[in-house]
C-alpha cells in the first residue's frame, strides 16, 4: 500500500542495517527519500540506487548529525532537491558497550554526541523547516526497560532521546506535527551482533516470545506506519518493538 505517497522522508544513518531497511520500506510505500550518512558514502549511494532500480526516488546526502552546521545543511540539500522534508527518521546512533567504571571520556562523549546531540540538532531544524503535517521517528532502546550491565552510557542517551521525543512532540503540534520514539529489542545488524558470541545473542533471543531477535524489516514496517497518515493521532509515545523482551 503506497500510505506514502507524495511524502519526502530523511532518514539519518541509513546507509546500512535497520537505517537501509527503513529507506527501502518508506520508498515501496511511495515516499521520496533522503539517506544520509556520515562516512558510508559507497553503501549510502548503494542503497539509493537499489531504490530508484525497483522504481522508487532517493538521494544519499552525507552530515554528521552530531554537527549543527552538517545537519543545517542536510536539511538545505534535501529541500532544495524535493521541496520540503514531510518525515525525519532518527536512526543514526553508535553504541560502545563498556562497564560504568570503564567508560572513558572520550567513549562517553562519542555516544553523547551522535545520539543526544545528533537527535537534538535534527529536530532544531524539523521545528521550523519540517512540513506541516509531518512526522518524527526518534529511536531509543527497549533495553531502557531492563537492567543490563555494559549498556549505562548507552541507555543514559536514549532516555533522553525519549524525554526530547515527549517535549518535541507538545512543541509542535500546533503544525499538525506528530513526534514518537521507538525502542527496538536486539535487533540482527552490525551495532547489535558486533562482538558478540553466538550464545550470547540466542540468550538474548530466548528472552522473546518469539525465541528470536528482531530483523531490521520488523523495525522498518511500524517506523514506516508511523510515518503515515493512519499514525497521526499517536505522538509523544515511545512503541516497543521488542517480540515481548521487555
Amino acid at each position: 500500500m503506497k500510505n506514502l505517497s507524495n511524502k519526502v522522508a530523511l532518514i539519518t544513518g541509513a546507509s546500512r542495517g535497520i537505517g537501509a531497511k527503513i529507506a527501502s520500506q518508506m520508498a515501496a510505500a511511495g515516499a521520496k527519500v533522503i539517506v544520509n550518512y556520515s562516512g558510508s558514502k559507497s553503501d549510502a549511494e548503494k542503497v539509493a540506487k537499489k531504490i530508484k532500480t525497483n522504481g522508487g526516488d532517493a538521494i544519499a546526502i552525507q552530515a554528521d548529525v552530531s554537527n549543527a552546521q552538517d545537519v543545517k545543511n542536510l536539511f538545505d540539500t534535501a529541500m532544495a532537491h524535493y521541496g520540503k522534508v514531510d518525515v525525519l527518521v532518527n536512526n543514526a546512533g553508535i553504541m560502545i558497550n563498556t562497564l560504568i567504571k570503564d567508560t572513558t571520556d572520550e567513549d562517553f562523549a562519542k555516544q553523547m554526541d551522535v545520539n543526544v546531540k545528533g537527535v537534538f540538532n535534527t529536530l532544531r531544524e524539523a521545528a521550523i523547516k519540517l512540513a506541516e503535517n509531518g512526522s518524527v521517528i526518534n529511536f531509543s532502546t527497549s533495553v531502557n526497560r531492563i537492567m543490563l550491565p555494559t549498556y549505562g552510557p548507552y541507555v543514559a542517551t536514549k532516555a533522553a532521546v525519549e524525554q526530547l521525543t515527549r517535549v518535541f512532540a507538545k512543541e509542535v503540534g500546533s503544525r499538525g506535527i506528530n513526534v514518537n520514539s521507538i525502542s527496538p529489542g536486539p535487533t540482527n545488524t552490525a551495532l547489535f551482533t558486533k562482538g558478540k558470541p553466538e550464545a550470547v545473542i540466542n540468550r538474548l533471543a530466548s528472552l522473546s516470545a518469539f525465541n528470536r531477535i528482531g530483523e531490521p524489516e520488523d523495525i522498518a514496517k511500524i517506523v514506516t506506519f508511523l510515518a503515515s497518515d493512519e499514525a497521526k493521532w499517536i505522538s509523544a509515545q515511545n512503541l516497543g518493538a521488542n517480540g515481548a523482551m521487555a
